[in-house]
């Protein structure tokens, strides 16, 4: 090989590289696609955070599409989002649980009594054990599981009106047949 061959392999394999670096500018953080979305949602037993001395379990979900929301009192997101989540607790088709991470009972329900409660249910994971196997990153995420326990979506980061109308409700109405 011509040394001047060889001088322009660095050249290509850096425009090869900077390339996929350019490219990586224009794609959104919040769409990456789940490793969860088409398999079962990992079962979990927490306790209720309106009485702790019950639980809930995803296997009592079976049966129902239904909406699982990770929140947090800390989370500025979270409360950005809150609006939108209690007009969704409007739409009977929408079965929202609340799964409060990471925090204490005494500060979710401060916020919760404060700004309202959308949930029918909210559970909590002090220890972010059963975010973890959900593959929570960040406050708020939330996952539509189908009647025999499938994820069918997730959503990274703060829903949005146009989140609820353009794709959660059509999909909770399917899945609901």
């Amino acid at each position: 090989m011509k040394p001047a061959a060889r001088a322009l392999i660095p050249l290509a394999i850096f425009l090869v590289v900077a390339f996929f670096l350019y490219r990586g500018l224009f794609l959104n953080p919040k769409e990456v696609p789940s490793p969860l979305v088409g398999k079962p949602a990992p079962a979990f037993t927490l306790p209720r955070l309106d009485d702790p001395t019950q639980t809930l379990s995803a296997k009592d979900m079976l049966g129902k599409v239904w909406l699982l929301n990770t929140w947090a009192s800390w989370c500025t997101t979270c409360r950005s989002e809150h609006a939108t989540l209690m007009e969704m607790a409007k739409i009977p088709e929408i079965h929202l649980v609340g799964l409060n991470y990471k925090d204490t009972n005494e500060e979710a329900q401060a916020v919760l009594t404060q700004v309202g409660n959308p949930y029918q249910l909210v559970v909590t994971d002090q220890e972010g054990k059963v975010g973890i196997d959900y593959g929570v990153v960040a406050t708020p995420e939330t996952y539509l599981i189908d009647k025999t326990g499938m994820i069918r979506y997730k959503k990274i980061g703060e829903i949005t009106p146009q989140d609820v109308y353009s794709t959660i409700l059509p999909l909770v109405k399917e899945l609901q047949k």
